[in-house]
């Protein structure tokens, strides 16, 4: 059985490092690129789902491993769409979301616009949605100070601080970095997992809010799991039958 395993995150790695050559580990390109893993390694876009459904066919895969992020509904979307159509199984790493517990302070928020009204009373915030405030920084009023963690580095301005970082990060290290920074508010993407789970902690323990943007919907796949060692299991299952 020849897999494309749709990647990017630390769930993808995982199950990467149990692959062998047969299989193709798809990456978008962000991030450092693994150097250490078995099986092919391919970076960029498949342009849409007409792109996608090209590449299972010229590549003759039957079976696609979704397990981008969770936030990253149109590339789930495309594998469905891609796999229906080429008759090839798709396979989708489910991961949950966090849950509240008693103490958090979250507010949802929809969209940009969204989180942009929940932090306008605050000062410093702490931003750990990705690039995406990158492209805001013109926008960032006198009164606030941002520190933006990313995988992207970047020179930010007088306003911005980029941390360029890659988790997981412990909870002595988000406290360093929330009195370093001075953190009044967090606004987050609600991944889910244990590597960034740090950040919902500390800012739990100093009574701070969290701007939570909310999930996507994500389309059915054939087959759900919850974490990356349930993939590798039912994989192996299958090549073995």
């Amino acid at each position: 059985m020849r897999a494309l395993l749709l990647g990017g995150t630390g769930d993808a790695l995982a199950i990467a490092r149990e692959l062998d050559s047969s299989h193709v580990y798809s990456l978008a390109g962000l991030g450092r690129v693994p150097s250490d893993l078995r099986c092919a390694v391919r970076v960029g876009g498949f342009g849409g789902v007409e792109g996608l459904l090209r590449y299972l066919e010229n590549e003759r895969i039957e079976l696609v491993i979704d397990a981008t992020h969770p936030y990253a509904a149109q590339m789930s979307r495309h594998a469905r769409d891609a796999c229906t159509r080429a008759n090839v199984p798709l396979w989708a790493v489910r991961r949950a979301p966090w849950q509240p517990q008693a103490g958090n302070d979250w507010r949802d928020a929809a969209d940009w616009r969204g989180i942009v009204e929940r932090i306008e009373a605050f000062r410093r915030p702490l931003w750990t949605l990705g690039r995406e405030p990158l492209a805001h920084l013109h926008e960032i009023p006198a009164s606030q100070c941002w520190t933006i963690r990313c995988l992207d580095a970047h020179a930010g301005n007088a306003r911005a601080k980029i941390i360029d970082a890659r988790g997981p990060f412990s909870a002595e290290g988000e406290r360093a970095l929330f009195d370093a920074a001075q953190i009044d508010i967090v606004i987050s993407k609600n991944s889910g997992g244990t590597a960034t789970e740090a950040k919902l902690a500390v800012a739990r323990e100093r009574g701070l809010p969290v701007v939570m943007l909310t999930r996507p919907e994500l389309p059915h796949a054939d087959q759900e799991f919850d974490d990356a060692a349930s993939v590798v299991i039912a994989l192996k299952n299958s090549i073995d039958t």
